[in-house]
Parts: structure tokens; C-alpha cells; sequence
């Protein structure tokens, strides 16, 4: 992986976690170049820039690169993903024994890298206002930061706790708001409720703070990126209405696109479609290794181990320019898996990173007024999508479980491999379905796959290996296999927890 090298302030206080395996270079705030870095809002704007860098590109092992090991996490550990085994990365969260497992690398690091985030913002919004320049320019860098610091809580609401409709008297996570320093006393545990007032307070203020501001690339938080963020955390706690309102906003601006750049490999920011992510160059490259993982198709991926559930191919129309992406694969030692080629790697294998999309904006719009009883609004906005993908309409049951159920359907085939699995199952309350390929008799089912000759050959699907948690522990909602667990090391080191 690329080394880095950039301003950070990560290193914050004895209980907190700072990984031995970093490659980065960092400043904490207690050294005198703190003070100069806050000496003007645009150098304190670097602190955001150094974040966001180490957020996304860092990591201890090409398994864990950047922010994009909580997505690939989320769909290794849900039901359309079936991660091959055999291969490097991800099969011990896809086997459940890994976030449960509070002293293995992946928790620790996860963790560490949302709360190095956040206080990393603490330090920009409390000295932002002190720093010379523009008002305009404040407003940008605290706008960003607020919004940033709300996503990285927004990640602890959605992995750390069950869903907030289910408790939001829960304890989840500690919350800090100010610069932590080697004398600050460690917190405890908040409630989701708490958790979810900061973040829409965050959020709320970083979209006034932000109204006047153009970015010059979607790695930038603008307003579009708030409202997307406001629409996930209405349709977390339920509040329907605001939801679907700050989803429209999102979306505003970012029209679908056509169905054959559908086809191009959800590989590049500059898709009108996405709304945020993060670009990748020659240079600063760590974030793409998450397509080694993602890419099953093109000859330089090295790992391709994120599969597709055959039963998933079945969810599609015929006529869906998303079906035309499945192929079964038939090269030696791997004929019968199920290719989905939505995701491939650009020339010299880089690859963007995307983090929203309006296609996501249209869902929760559905959804949100689905369960606020506005079926027809819901249907409406979900065959928008569908036409964008050249699928059949939606011209069931009105019934309001049947068009939830319907549009719950569609975010799994449109956000397949974007990290939105295990947060969903955690947010409705739903669970892990995963069947072995055979047919009603117990026999595997036959596929045709096409030799690297040319020979047609009929072979047995391959799909799903692992049908239960741990100890044969029945797929069930609320389970604890679930979540993401707090490391041990920051139990030992902070005894409020």
C-alpha cells in the first residue's frame, strides 16, 4: 500500500487505540505545530483533507484498507455475498467468528479509525472559529467537519447496537465532542437516542453552514452528501417524512444514469450518478485494493472472492441490465461459482470508491413513504429506479408490508456490494437468508459454464458454505453474531466502559 503522509491528530489519550501496523506519518495536538496548523481556516482545512486521506487509504493489512473494510464487512456478513473461504480477506466475518471476536485485527481497527475521525473533527470544530479568514471559508471547513464527525457516529449507530427501533434506550458507544487529550477522562457508553441527537444536530447545522458552498470534487462533503447522510439517519429512527424530504435534496442534481453505464464498472466519481466517494489515483491508490475483493471477472484482480448467491441472479428480470452482469465462472478449481460483475478495475487496477449514490436516495424515498402510508408516492418512486435499469414496474399488491417488502427486495439487487447488507438487516430487524444450491429434492442444481477452450461444460452451482453462526446457531434477527464488537483492548484501558 502507498505510505502517507499528512497531518493527523489521531493519537489522543491512553485508552484510545492507535494501531502499531499504521503506515502513517502523524502530528498529535499536543506538539507545537498544532497551534500553526490552526493558525487560518485553510490550514486548518488540511486536518480535514489529512482525515478523510487517513480514513480511506490507511490500514494495516490489504484486508483492512481504509474506510471500505466496514462496507466489504457489512456484505460479508449478509446474504447475497458468498465470499469464497479459500481466499484471503473476509471469510471469518463472513463465518461470523470475526467482529464477534473482540481481539482480532478487524474490530480493532474499525474502531480505531472512526474514533481517530472524530476526534480529529473535535479538534478542527473547536478551533475553527479562532483561526483567521473568511467567514465563508469557516463555515465551509466546520460544515465538513460536523458532517464528517456525524458519519463516523452514524457508523457506530448502525454496526455497534441492534436497530433504534427496536431499543433506543440501548447502550452503544462513547461519545466525544472535545479534543481529547492524554488527560481527558475516558466515557462511557451512550444511548442510541444520544447518539442519534448529535448526529442530526451535526448534520443539521453542517447543512446551514454549507448552503453557499461549491465543491471541486465528490470527495468534498457539500450539501447533496448532508442530505444523504439526514435521509439515512430519518430512515434509522423512523422519522419517515423527513426522510423521504432529505433524500429528494440528495438526489437533486444527480440523475440516474443510463442502464449501459450500468455496465462500466461502478469505478469512477465522475459517474453523475454518485454523489460521494472517493477518487483514486496512481499515487494515492490503498482504497482500491477493496476492489481485489470486488472485481470476479477482470485477469489482474487478485482475490475476487465476493461471489454472488446464485438465488440472487434469480431476484431479476430477464430484460434488467443488471442480470446481464451475472456469469458463471468456469475456470479451473472455480467452475460453477457465480460471477457478478458490477464492479471492475480501471486501467492499472485503481478503482473510486463509492459511497452514495442517488439510486440509494430513490429507495429511501420509497421506503420512507411506504412506512409512513403513502404506498402510491413509494411505488412511484421506485419504478423511477426501475425504469432506470430497464426492469418491470411494480404493479403488485398495494398493501403496504407487500410494497416494503418490494422495495426491501430492490435495495439488495441495487446496492449489492456498497456495504449496505448487515446495516440493513441490523435496521429492519430482518435476517441472514442463506440456502445451499440444490433443488427440492436436496440434488445440486446443474449449471453451463463455458471452459477457458471454449468447451461447454455442465457442472454443479456452487453458492453459500455457511448456513448458520457460530456453534449452529440459527440465523435469527437481534442476534449477537450481528454486531461489531468494542476491542478488548479499549475495555481494558477504559474501565467507564
Amino acid at each position: 500500500m502507498k505510505k502517507l503522509k499528512y497531518i493527523s491528530f489521531a493519537v489522543i489519550a491512553l485508552w484510545s487505540l492507535t494501531s502499531c501496523e499504521s503506515e502513517l506519518e502523524t502530528a498529535p495536538t499536543d506538539q507545537a505545530n498544532g497551534a500553526e496548523v490552526f493558525k487560518t481556516a485553510e490550514s486548518a482545512e488540511t486536518v480535514i483533507n489529512g482525515a478523510w486521506a487517513k480514513l480511506n487509504d490507511d490500514g494495516p493489512n490489504y484486508a483492512n484498507s481504509g474506510y471500505s473494510t466496514v462496507l466489504r464487512t457489512s456484505d460479508a456478513m449478509g446474504s447475497d455475498v458468498a465470499v469464497l473461504t479459500n481466499k484471503y480477506g473476509f471469510p471469518s466475518a463472513y463465518a461470523f467468528t470475526e467482529m464477534i471476536n473482540n481481539t482480532l485485527t478487524r474490530p480493532q481497527y474499525i474502531w480505531t479509525t472512526l474514533y481517530s475521525t472524530i476526534n480529529n473533527m473535535n479538534n478542527v470544530i473547536a478551533r475553527i472559529d479562532q483561526t483567521e479568514g473568511s467567514q465563508a471559508k469557516k463555515d465551509q471547513v466546520k460544515g465538513q467537519a460536523k458532517a464528517l464527525r456525524a458519519f463516523c457516529y452514524l457508523n457506530l449507530a448502525s454496526f455497534y447496537q441492534f436497530s433504534y427501533l427496536k431499543d433506543k434506550t440501548a447502550l452503544t458507544a462513547p461519545i466525544y465532542t472535545e479534543p481529547s487529550t492524554i488527560s481527558s477522562v475516558p466515557k462511557k457508553k451512550a444511548s442510541l437516542e444520544e447518539i442519534y441527537t448529535l448526529i442530526k444536530s451535526d448534520l443539521t447545522e453542517a447543512d446551514n453552514l454549507l448552503t453557499n458552498y461549491t465543491r471541486n470534487n465528490k470527495d468534498k462533503i457539500n450539501k447533496a452528501v448532508v442530505n444523504g447522510l439526514l435521509a439515512r439517519t430519518y430512515l434509522n429512527t423512523g422519522e419517515w417524512s423527513k426522510a423521504a424530504a432529505a433524500a429528494k435534496i440528495a438526489r437533486t442534481g444527480y440523475p440516474l444514469m443510463i442502464p449501459e453505464k450500468y455496465k462500466e464498472g461502478f469505478n469512477d466519481i465522475n459517474n453523475g450518478e454518485w454523489i460521494w466517494g472517493h477518487g483514486q489515483t496512481q499515487e494515492q491508490s490503498g482504497a482500491s485494493y477493496a476492489f481485489h475483493f470486488l472485481d470476479v471477472s477482470s485477469s489482474g484482480s487478485y482475490y475476487y472472492s465476493f461471489m454472488a448467491d446464485p438465488f440472487f441472479k434469480n431476484l431479476f428480470d430477464t430484460n434488467d441490465i443488471r442480470s446481464q452482469l451475472f456469469q458463471w465462472d468456469g475456470l479451473p478449481g472455480r467452475e460453477g461459482l457465480l460471477r457478478y460483475s458490477k464492479f471492475k478495475f480501471k486501467t492499472g487496477l485503481i478503482a473510486d470508491i463509492v459511497f452514495m449514490r442517488a439510486a440509494e436516495m430513490y429507495l429511501i424515498e420509497a421506503e420512507a413513504e411506504a412506512r409512513n402510508g403513502n404506498v402510491a408516492n413509494a411505488v412511484t418512486a421506485l419504478n423511477q429506479l426501475k425504469a432506470a435499469r430497464n426492469a418491470n414496474p411494480y404493479t403488485g399488491s398495494l398493501a403496504q408490508t407487500d410494497v416494503i417488502t418490494e422495495i426491501l427486495l430492490e435495495r439488495r439487487k441495487e446496492l449489492f456490494g456498497e456495504g449496505f447488507s448487515l446495516s440493513d438487516i441490523i435496521r429492519t430487524q430482518g435476517t441472514v437468508v442463506r440456502k445451499p444450491f440444490v433443488d427440492t429434492s436436496g440434488q445440486p442444481i446443474k449449471v453451463q459454464v463455458t471452459t477457458p477452450d471454449g468447451t461447454l461444460k455442465t457442472v454443479n452451482g456452487r453458492g453459500h458454505t455457511v448456513f448458520s453462526f457460530p456453534e449452529q446457531v440459527p440465523f435469527a434477527p437481534n442476534n449477537k453474531y450481528l454486531l461489531f464488537s468494542i476491542p478488548q483492548k479499549e475495555l481494558d484501558n477504559n474501565p467507564n466502559l
